[in-house]
This record gives structure tokens, C-alpha cells and sequence, in this order.
């Protein structure tokens, strides 16, 4: 397990609560990934995006080694929450791998 993915995932559960969400299909990205997992952006009943609040408050890391349209968004909100030392990035050791990914260490 991974630094600050129990924050993460409790984060999570209490953003969208009961809440129905609305999914949204990227233009510039595939229906699924290599794994075959649909991919979506999450939008709650407020209109926020899931994965920007994840971010902008340091529960996650914008994934950019592929095309998709909130690119610019996401590395926005990632620096922001870096920059405020917030979540994860206050919590956690933060490496980056040759590939750009981004990953903490294991608890």
C-alpha cells in the first residue's frame, strides 16, 4: 500500500457519498485502457470533476504519459497542491520513475 492511499480512497468515498455521478467520455482518449477499464471522467451533481478535486487537494497525481484533453487542467491543479504542500505532499516521499510516473512510498 501506498503513502496516502488510504487518505486517498476515504477522500474519495466522502466526495461522492450516495451521490449519482455523470460519466464523460474524452475525445482524444480510447474507451479503455490496456487493461480493457472504461475510462470516464467523473463529474459529481455540482458539476466538479472528481479527479481535479483529488488533485487539487494532493490525494493524486495528474497521469500524463497519455493524450486526453484535461491535460493542462490536471498538471494545474497537481502544481497548485504541490506548491501549498498539501495531501500527499506534505505526507509522503514523492519519486518520479524515468517514464514521468509519479508514485509514493509504500507504507
Amino acid at each position: 500500500m501506498q503513502c496516502y492511499g488510504p487518505a486517498a480512497s476515504a477522500y474519495t468515498k466522502n466526495l461522492i457519498g450516495s451521490n449519482k455521478v455523470r460519466l464523460e467520455a474524452d475525445s482524444k482518449n480510447t474507451n479503455r485502457d490496456r487493461y480493457d477499464r472504461l475510462l470516464r471522467y467523473v463529474y459529481l451533481p455540482d458539476g466538479r470533476l472528481v479527479a481535479k478535486e483529488l488533485l487539487s487537494h494532493g490525494y493524486a497525481f495528474a497521469y500524463t504519459q497519455f493524450p486526453f484533453s484535461k491535460t493542462d487542467e490536471f498538471v494545474a491543479a497537481e502544481t497548485s497542491a504541490k506548491q501549498a504542500n498539501l495531501g500527499l505532499w506534505s505526507n509522503c516521499t514523492v519519486t518520479v520513475e524515468q517514464n514521468g510516473r509519479k508514485q509514493t512510498n509504500n507504507l
